[in-house]
């Protein structure tokens, strides 16, 4: 099947538009690049290409605002960084059918955990955030290479519940994905699963719809991004299935 690759900026947009105000944006892209009939590998390559680019701008925007701890951002990078090495190399040496099946039941998970966090109250910082467990982002860090996602879901998770801001979630979000999209995709590269037709095409739809997000944040916080996600993505789940099995 021939990919049209006009659709990949469109899906970049919306993706990572969705994504970034509430978390779980590669629920959109990743299974509709699989049903446009991209390689599992190529797609998650393209995913981190495209990620990386958008998940730093988004950040950037954010930490000029200052409205993110930096300092308190780049101490879980190292933790990030091995989790995503570890989890790009894993995909990076399994077939593709046994991926794909991997990413099924990921994905189907990730949906899960959306869910889960759409029924959660966000708790705002009303004082001093608590402490974080460092050693928990090598596993969402690995979770971001091997598959991707449902990664920012947990990291949101994991900000908004120790006190932090939305907006301050949203931006230490931004930077952990851009450290583990980063590592992960010079994996991918190395491993010549890159294409890169598919990797700058979705990159330009994420790029602006990362900037669109950040600009608009504030104003559209309080709408349920993470229940029209997951309606979405549970389409695409049964979708897929199907062509799986089929």
């Amino acid at each position: 099947m021939e990919t049209p690759y006009y659709y990949l900026t469109l899906i970049g947009f919306i993706a990572t538009f969705v994504g970034t105000l509430g978390g779980g944006g590669g629920l959109i892209n990743l299974p509709s690049m699989l049903l446009l009939g991209v390689p599992i590998h190529t797609a998650i390559a393209a995913n981190k290409f495209s990620n990386s680019f958008s998940s730093f701008t988004s950040f950037y925007t954010i930490r000029k605002k200052q409205q993110v701890q930096l300092k308190l951002g780049l101490s879980i990078v190292p933790f990030t960084i091995v989790g995503g090495i570890s989890g790009a190399l894993l995909a990076a040496f399994l077939t593709e059918e046994i991926l794909l099946k991997i990413a099924l039941v990921l994905l189907i998970i990730a949906t899960i955990l959306n869910i889960v966090k759409s029924k959660l109250k966000k708790k705002e910082n009303t004082g001093n955030p608590i402490p974080l467990f460092y050693p928990t982002y090598i596993g969402i860090g690995a979770f971001d290479g091997l598959f991707g996602p449902g990664q920012a879901t947990l990291l949101m998770h994991s900000f908004l519940n120790a006190g932090h801001s939305f907006i301050t979630s949203i931006g230490l979000t931004r930077l952990q994905t851009f450290a583990s999209c980063t590592v992960s995709f010079w994996v991918y590269f190395s491993m010549g699963y890159f294409d890169w037709r598919v990797g700058v095409t979705l990159g330009i739809g994420s790029f602006l719809g990362a900037q669109t997000a950040i600009r608009l944040a504030n104003t559209l916080a309080f709408l349920p991004w993470q229940k029209l996600l997951s309606g979405f993505s549970i389409f695409l789940i049964i979708y897929l299935s199907v062509k799986i099995l089929l």
